[in-house]
């Protein structure tokens, strides 16, 4: 269960990486845009503007995000479907296809960017952006409290479940990805940052985590047992970031990629 509203609590950092990935994307008039990912479609729906000739589709899974998203369709120019990312297909050759801090989701990239790059039209453009800081505090600290007897014992088959998909799906180095697409003809821009996000409010990295990370576990737990849990996450969090006068700092690493096919 995604919620658009907690996920909106930190619009302003969540939202500069993709802004980061599409100024990279050279395109002056693509016919067919495609989102993997899109959330709530408040990003989706810059894309149509940016492009006001082309038609944009925003594909997700998450019933409540394009719930939230609905409202922003507009008729034969922005539409939004569900759809697991792994099983889309797009009806015609993709112009631009772009993605951010969804295809980590995803398992198996080596499979996933062939399945993507087949879509590519011939002078299209494949973008994507994805966290790269799955060995921070804020998730092997999660990883850590939920392989422990305590919370093994209620979050069952989940507390492993959890620290080895986390394990799985830590993205790739730029240069993985810049050859595999290198090799399939596209001429590839490849890079990774780390943004140093100030963070207001309380308990700020727990506030964050609670938009992504925390969503399988908590979904897991009663309501007592999520206070408890929450209540330990947060207090090791505290540590792990000390929250100063300016706010909290929290560091964030994240991988990009524009590929134009040749």
């Amino acid at each position: 269960m995604w919620s658009p509203d907690q996920y909106r609590v930190f619009a302003g950092e969540r939202d500069r990486p993709f802004a980061d990935l599409v100024m990279r994307v050279e395109a002056p008039s693509p016919r067919t845009v495609v989102d993997l990912g899109c959330g709530d479609g408040r990003l989706t729906a810059t894309l149509a503007q940016r492009w006001p000739e082309a038609h944009v589709v925003g594909v997700d899974d998450s019933a409540e995000m394009l719930r939230a998203a609905a409202p922003r369709a507009v008729p034969e120019r922005l539409s939004f479907v569900r759809e697991d990312l792994r099983a889309f297909r797009a009806a015609r050759p993709v112009d631009v296809m772009v993605s951010n801090a969804a295809l980590h989701w995803v398992s198996d990239h080596e499979s996933l960017l062939a399945r993507l790059a087949e879509q590519i039209a011939p002078g299209g453009t494949l973008a994507f952006q994805i966290p790269g800081n799955f060995d921070a505090p804020s998730h092997t600290l999660l990883r850590a409290l939920c392989a422990e007897p305590r919370w093994a014992a209620r979050l069952g088959p989940l507390a492993g479940e959890t620290r080895a998909r986390e394990d799985a799906l830590l993205a790739q180095p730029p240069a993985w990805y810049a050859e595999r697409l290198a090799g399939r003809g596209f001429t590839v821009d490849a890079w990774e940052t780390t943004y140093l996000h100030l963070l207001r409010g309380d308990d700020a990295v727990l506030s964050w985590t609670r938009g992504t990370t925390l969503r399988p576990v908590l979904a897991a737990l009663a309501p007592d047992d999520q206070a408890a849990l929450l209540a330990e996450y947060g207090a090791r969090l505290r540590v792990a970031y000390p929250r100063r006068a300016f706010g909290t700092p929290f560091p964030f690493r994240r991988l990009f990629v524009v590929a134009r096919r040749d």
